[in-house]
């Protein structure tokens, strides 16, 4: 299981990353945060994603994403209680 690093480090890691020297790669990167690349990557994916530079869903917008599917599910829940108990009723 992986352990999760704490916002502020990996903010400074993707700062480090986008404002490194031509010859600085992320596995130099990853190896002085003690980080794996591929975690280097995701954390420079997710912030370009983040501050509008590609495509894709934010963490805000995915968190009411959740909480919407949450509140479709218990609305369906509750209406098959109601159908139920119609049909029990009639």
């Amino acid at each position: 299981m992986s352990k999760r690093y704490p916002k502020e480090f990996r903010d400074d890691v993707v700062r480090v990353a986008r404002n490194r020297d031509p010859g600085v790669t992320l596995d130099r990167i990853s190896s002085d945060f003690g980080v794996s690349k591929a975690s280097v990557g995701f954390w420079l994916k997710a912030a370009d994603v983040e501050d509008g530079i590609k495509p894709g869903t934010t963490a805000a917008a995915n968190d009411d994403l959740v909480q919407e599917r949450k509140r479709i599910c218990l609305l369906e829940q509750e209406n098959e209680v109601l159908r139920r108990a119609t049909a029990y009723l009639s």
